[in-house]
């Protein structure tokens, strides 16, 4: 499994720092050693395309398929299919105990 960081500011600016600043931050106190990529948006206009993938295979429960929150999560089975969504309170651990079924 390996998880994939996708810093995102459209959040009560949550992230409003330069990518080398999130980077330090998650690093010195979350101890992340995933891969962090560059800051874009996941709803919207200027959405990065990947989101609008991901949306468009898992819309979500709610009224629109927009990213509701940080730290929303996807599931990605080996051979790239979106199999599931999890909402921002879904613990890594949580998501963890789905990947056997893929397996």
């Amino acid at each position: 499994m390996q998880v994939l960081g996708f810093p995102c500011n459209q959040f009560a600016g949550q992230e409003p720092g330069t990518e080398a600043e999130i980077l330090e931050f998650v690093t010195s106190e979350f101890d992340v050693d995933f891969p962090m990529f560059a800051k874009i948006d996941v709803n919207g206009a200027d959405e990065a395309p990947l989101y609008t993938m991901l949306k468009a295979a898992q819309p979500g429960d709610g009224d629109s398929p927009d990213i509701t929150w940080n730290f929303e999560k996807f599931l990605v089975d080996r051979q790239g299919n979106i199999v599931r969504r999890f909402a921002p309170p879904t613990t890594p651990e949580d998501v963890a105990e789905v990947v056997p079924e893929l397996l």
